[in-house]
């Protein structure tokens, strides 16, 4: 496998491996492990899925991010709720990180902050909501602001060891 190919592997794994790893741990420990989640897992998360924005088709993106949904469901039954919720927050984050992305200008480092904040923000408010079945607004605060610096923290340490000036592939 060629370089560039075995870094964009490594990076779906652990994007992968964020995701799993973030359901798994709020299925474990409840919503009061949610901020250290926001900051570790979903912070990695927010800036990896910039990085990969840049690199995956968006029907490759949707997939990766409904099969770690799936998988997640699969690996642990008793995360069916939080595996459900965090795909749906998940997508509609991906959405709006998106959207926001592709319309900055400047740096990919200033694109991937500034489109975190709408990402983090999304899914901050849809994931505890659905997972918990109600509205939490302290923990909704408590995500956004360690989700937004998770992902600045990651972003930075991203963009020092992964390239990051490659262009989108044309959609198919």
């Amino acid at each position: 496998m060629k370089r560039p190919a075995l870094t964009l592997a490594l990076a779906i794994a652990a994007y992968a491996a964020a995701m799993l790893l973030a359901n798994f741990a709020v299925a474990a420990f409840g919503p009061g492990v949610t901020g250290i989640n926001a900051f570790l897992w979903i912070g990695l998360d927010l800036a990896l899925r910039d990085w990969l924005h840049v690199r995956l088709r968006p029907w490759q993106m949707a997939a990766l991010i409904v099969t770690t949904g799936v998988l997640t469901w699969v690996l642990n039954p008793a995360a069916g709720g939080i595996a459900l919720a965090s795909a749906i927050a998940f997508s509609l984050s991906s959405l709006a990180d998106w959207a926001v992305f592709s319309r900055l200008r400047g740096s990919w480092l200033w694109r991937a902050n500034g489109s975190n904040v709408a990402g983090a923000a999304v899914d901050s408010l849809v994931f505890p909501t659905l997972a918990f079945g109600s509205l939490m607004p302290g923990i909704v605060a408590m995500q956004f602001i360690a989700k937004v610096a998770g992902g600045a923290m990651w972003a930075w340490l991203l963009r020092r060891v992964l390239p990051v000036g490659a262009q989108a592939p044309s959609p198919r």
